[in-house]
């Protein structure tokens, strides 16, 4: 199953895409190939049978459920309007695809090959014609145009700037090969990629309907995908199944893949309610985020019985960047020494002693678990970047000279680490908020006041403690837990003070770095939480955007985090690198690549196994 990349256009304008440009010799060669990669080579050759980490004699059949919380109201994850079901885009396919093993190349999905000159100022799309759509009828390059278009009109501002600002035009050039046309000044690295991201919508559809990309809708958009929406019933549960007329089932791309006949989602409340659910078996497949309850849960007759199978399985992706994040819209957050006084109050050491069964390491960088991390004193490369910034007064000279920002580290014998309560409290006091009688701190007449917007009941025992070294502090804070929707309409409208964001990466990062952190994306992105505007971090995007070679890319990005940590808008939380998953003893997996877990991709159901757990009572 391919998951669309424009459904996730942070981290899908951000992926790399590398040139096999180094074989041309001339800037009039045309280079055809079934995919592309701007720094190496491609991983699959031409002729490939299948991917090298599924079983291509995979059996299809049987279901597999999971869950997810909270509620849903729609099925577009194109717009902000509504609350999209799990899996909304299941059914889109885009024109290029990466692999799980080649995750910084792109590959023809739905075009056959693709072409473009050395200079990368347009790419031909040579169209696969026998993709079809979900109801039989055929896609076209006019369909394609189509998509762009509506897109461009209707899709999020913060995508319209991104596209306007590479895509001079799209041209038909027949019923099956389309050609985009690029602006001379536009990053070549991200030209192609962003080019292939687009998924095959019908405009027939699009026109019979009426649907709108910017309106939320309870009919998934029609598309060409492997998966079509089966069933659904509001807040309770949503079923794909798989189509048997699936057009692209036999491309060696998809050999092994897409083995489920349905796939079905299960909705809770939180994850305590949907663990005893799974515990009945309502549910067969959990990924376990909670490490009390995978330290101590575990303990019900179906998994004691050797039902069900609990296990942790590698993973070597990059770290999520999981952390705390300070809106830093408020003025009372403009001041770095109150930020970073708050997050000295939240000690890691203690909970993940006490609370965390020891599971986790603390998060320390954006790109944690990668040689992108900036680790110690800058790097001569890294210098190179940073001093002409220092020069120009967008950084202070320390950034040349002190060690890239770590946690603070507490102890782990107590909740409260005094030294660290004294190093925030004259942190505080420097910043002029200072105690008063009823030990509270004020500036200027106004309390500090934090407050942490939260849906999830698994975070409160390690929010509470949080909140009470704070309140020791003289600050005056609370837990705002919510439903998910209030948490979606809230976070949408930056309403908060500090809320849990992931900051989602890539191995090759570029535009879509301008999602997480530009100051162009401040207002506008469900990514740049915080309100990031800083003309150091600007700056150092465009270097890594421009960026012509893999070096020059990572030293960029060391710098970009380096920064980024100095910058303390966030409080790191935790990673682990091992997926916890717990499931019923019916579904069988081959030796899962590096940075794929894909229970939904390339795994399959084994029909005996089920039947014995039918026969045990077990499941239904």
């Amino acid at each position: 199953m391919t998951i669309p990349a424009l459904a996730r256009l942070g981290l899908l304008a951000s992926a790399s895409l590398l040139s096999l440009a180094a074989s041309a010799q001339a800037e009039d060669v045309i280079i055809k190939s079934h995919g592309y990669n701007y720094f190496g080579a491609l991983v699959y050759p031409a002729d490939y049978p299948h991917l090298n980490y599924v079983n291509p004699e995979a059996p299809k059949g049987g279901e597999i459920a999971e869950w997810a919380p909270g509620t849903f109201d729609s099925f577009n994850l194109y717009t902000r309007k509504g609350r999209a079901g799990a899996l909304s885009t299941i059914g889109h396919e885009d024109l290029l695809t990466t692999f799980a093993d080649d995750p910084t190349a792109l590959y023809c999905l739905l075009c056959e090959t693709l072409e473009y000159p050395e200079s990368l100022d347009w790419v031909i799309f040579n169209l696969r014609p026998e993709v079809r759509f979900a109801d039989g009828t055929p896609w076209k390059a006019s369909d394609l145009k189509f998509t762009y278009d509506i897109f461009m009109e209707q899709g999020l501002p913060s995508f319209r700037a991104a596209f306007g600002s590479m895509i001079d035009s799209v041209e038909v050039l027949g019923e099956h090969q389309i050609r985009f046309n690029f602006k001379p000044d536009s990053p070549k690295r991200d030209r192609i990629g962003l080019a292939g991201i687009f998924p095959a919508f019908s405009q027939d559809w699009f026109e019979k309907t009426g649907a709108r990309l910017d309106e939320s809708t309870t009919e998934p958009f029609m598309g060409t995908g492997a998966y079509a929406l089966d069933r659904y019933d509001f807040n309770e549960r949503i079923v794909y199944k798989r189509r048997d007329d699936y057009w692209g089932k036999d491309l060696p791309q998809n050999v092994g893949r897409n083995n489920f006949d349905r796939i079905r989602i299960e909705y809770f409340a939180d994850s305590s309610a949907a663990f005893e659910a799974f515990k009945a078996g309502t549910y067969t497949f959990r990924t376990e985020n909670s490490s009390k309850e995978w330290a101590t849960g575990y303990d019900f007759p179906a998994l004691n019985d050797g039902h069900v199978v609990k296990t942790e399985l590698p993973d070597g992706g990059l770290g999520s960047g999981q952390s705390f994040v300070f809106n830093l819209r408020r003025d009372k957050f403009d001041d770095i020494r109150v930020r970073q006084a708050i997050g000295l109050m939240f000690n890691f050491e203690w909970s993940n002693t006490s609370l965390f069964y020891g599971l986790y390491d603390r998060t320390e960088s954006f790109w944690d678990n990668s040689d992108m991390k900036a680790a110690g004193a800058p790097t001569e490369g890294e210098l190179a970047i940073l001093k002409p910034m220092v020069d120009e007064g967008l950084l202070e000279a320390s950034i040349l000279t002190d060690e890239a920002v770590l946690p603070g580290v507490s102890g782990e014998d107590r909740p409260l680490d005094r030294k660290a309560l004294r190093q925030a409290s004259a942190l505080l006091d420097e910043a002029g908020w200072i105690v008063g009688d009823d030990g509270l701190r004020r500036k200027d007449g106004e309390v500090l006041t934090v407050e942490f917007l939260e849906s999830s009941p698994t975070f409160d025992r390690v929010i509470n403690p949080y909140v009470q070294n704070l309140e020791r502090l003289g600050v005056q804070a609370k837990l705002d837990r919510v439903d998910p929707a209030q948490e979606t309409e809230r976070t949408r409208n930056y309403d908060f003070d500090l809320t849990t964001h992931q900051f989602a990466m890539a191995f090759e990062p570029s535009t879509g770095l301008k999602q997480w952190f530009s100051s162009e994306t401040v207002d506008d992105s469900s990514r740049n939480l915080m309100g990031l505007a800083d003309p150091a971090v600007d700056r150092l995007i465009d270097i890594i955007v421009a960026a012509e070679t893999q070096e020059d890319m990572k030293n960029g990005v060391r710098a970009l985090d380096r920064v980024l940590r100095a910058k303390l808008f966030w409080v790191p939380q935790w990673n682990k690198n091992v997926h916890t998953v717990a499931y019923f003893d019916q579904f069988e997996h081959p030796e899962l690549p590096p940075l794929a877990l894909g229970e939904l991709d390339f795994w399959w159901f084994n029909q005996e196994k089920h039947d014995a757990l039918v026969a045990a009572g077990v499941l239904r």
